[in-house]
């Protein structure tokens, strides 16, 4: 049985179900491929279901310090089984969503295994579907190395971590990436004793240096152990618990979160007889998500990193905008993709770090505003904070924003939309922000670039 479609997307996830629906809305007939869940990773195991567990967390957090705030408030329990029902039924919420989205936007949609037999053939079960163009969005998996295998019980990987068999007492973290440092929070929050163990010689790597030492000390101001430049080099389980052998030495925990990783899911999709380029598993592609193949497109973590799913979803729109010969189609500019960690404090970013931007040649302009200086942040009781700005000093170019604090993942987006509109100092400076705000703190922190700073 064969079906001629325009497009057909392999990969529910941010990445496949919102270049399904572009290209729907550009009037292309669209199938979808989905051997799981709709909504990939991100809604049903990532994005989503932690975010509701880390609510739960904080909300907890504000139970334990009511004290703080005048109020009287009981000793918080919880009951773990319904924290992950709570963080479980968000997701399933949410896969609904995108069961209607497909339904509303008349894209078919396909349960099972998608196999390439050619560059825009795709066989599902006894269906062979022939396109005009096909995108892969297959995804990430996490990254195991062999002698750190998830068993589910005491080792996991992020899936298990979201649907805990039993509460940890003392919680081993193996990587201190986003996912990382986002269950250490949670599970801290919750009353584990957790230890961080990271190679590099900092929390974070990928965030700039200050960032990422501000974390660091609020993590052990919490009770968080944190040891850098250290790695595991063995664990053996028991019925009890785990030991582990972190550069030489052995430590005692209760379980262990492995998060060092993603691996792209490549495997069985028929891309090595394609001739399809990778580079360590992950599929090549260009600025428009083009593969060395006409007619296969790849976007989101099968692509490489960052492995964000809102870098996917973009990706997703300019490869269905593309194939469907939008004018005004734009490439992917990498260097205005936020990240951001949904830990306690919080953390976001977008553009070169200031040690990245004096690498690329940029003589540079740093402002910072700690949240101590910002009136809502201290009527909040959430002090603990940092903005830092990163400017081009002949230009005026906002390089890059670096922030850490409560409520930071919300106000990263207003130094996105400044970079993507090329707005320099000047245009910063001159915009008004509303008080009382955390986020006057971005336009103190602007003002302390260029020694303008008025509440510090």
């Amino acid at each position: 049985m064969s079906d001629r479609f325009d497009l057909v997307v392999i990969g529910s996830g941010p990445g496949g179900y919102v270049s399904a629906i572009r290209a729907a809305q550009l009037g292309q007939k669209v199938a979808i491929v989905e051997r799981e869940r709709l909504g990939g990773i991100c809604l049903n195991w990532g994005c989503i279901p932690t975010k509701a567990l880390l609510r739960s967390a904080e909300i907890k957090h504000y139970l334990d310090t009511a004290a703080s705030y005048g109020l009287s408030v009981e000793k918080a329990g919880f009951d773990l089984a319904k924290v992950t029902e709570r963080s479980r039924k968000v997701a399933g919420q949410l896969n609904s969503g995108v069961k209607g989205l497909m339904k509303k936007n008349g894209i078919t949609v396909l349960e099972g295994e998608a196999t390439l037999t050619a560059a825009t053939r795709v066989k599902v079960g006894d269906r062979t579907l022939e396109a005009g163009n096909v995108i892969v969005a297959t995804g990430a998996r996490a990254r195991e190395l062999p002698h750190l295998k998830a068993d589910g019980e005491r080792v996991w990987t992020y899936r298990h971590a979201m649907v805990p068999p039993a509460m940890p007492s003392d919680l081993l973290v193996i990587g201190s990436g986003a996912i990382g440092v986002e269950f250490a929070s949670f599970y801290s929050d919750m009353g584990a004793r957790v230890t961080i163990v990271e190679m590099q010689d900092r929390i974070l790597p990928v965030e700039d240096a200050e960032i990422s030492a501000f974390m660091e000390k609020a993590l052990s101001k919490q009770g968080m152990t944190i040891r850098k430049g250290a790695s595991v080099e063995k664990l053996a389980v028991d019925a009890d618990g785990v030991t582990a052998t972190i550069s030489g030495e052995a430590a005692r925990f209760s379980h262990v979160i492995v998060a060092i990783g993603i691996a792209p899911n490549t495997e069985g999709l028929g891309l090595e007889a394609l001739g399809v380029k990778t580079e360590r598993g992950h599929i090549q592609t260009d600025e428009w998500g083009r593969t060395s193949v006409p007619g296969l497109w790849a976007i989101g973590d099968v692509t490489g990193p960052p492995w964000l799913a809102h870098k996917a979803s973009h990706e997703g729109v300019v490869a269905a905008e593309k194939i469907a010969g939008e004018a005004h189609a734009h490439p992917m500019d990498k260097s205005n993709i936020p990240g951001c960690t949904y830990s306690r404090p919080q953390v976001a970013s977008v553009g070169l770090t200031e040690e990245g931007a004096k690498a690329a040649g940029h003589s540079v302009k740093v402002g910072r505003f700690p949240f101590i200086g910002n009136g809502k942040a201290i009527a909040l009781g959430e002090p603990e904070g940092l903005v830092k700005t990163v400017f081009d000093a002949k230009t005026g170019e906002l390089l890059g924003a670096h922030l850490v604090g409560a409520e930071v993942t919300e106000m990263i987006q207003g130094y996105v939309i400044a970079r993507q509109c090329e707005a320099t100092e000047a245009e910063l400076m001159a915009t008004i922000f509303p008080h009382p705000t955390i986020s006057e703190a971005m336009h103190e922190s602007v003002l302390a670039a260029y020694g303008r700073a008025i509440h510090i």
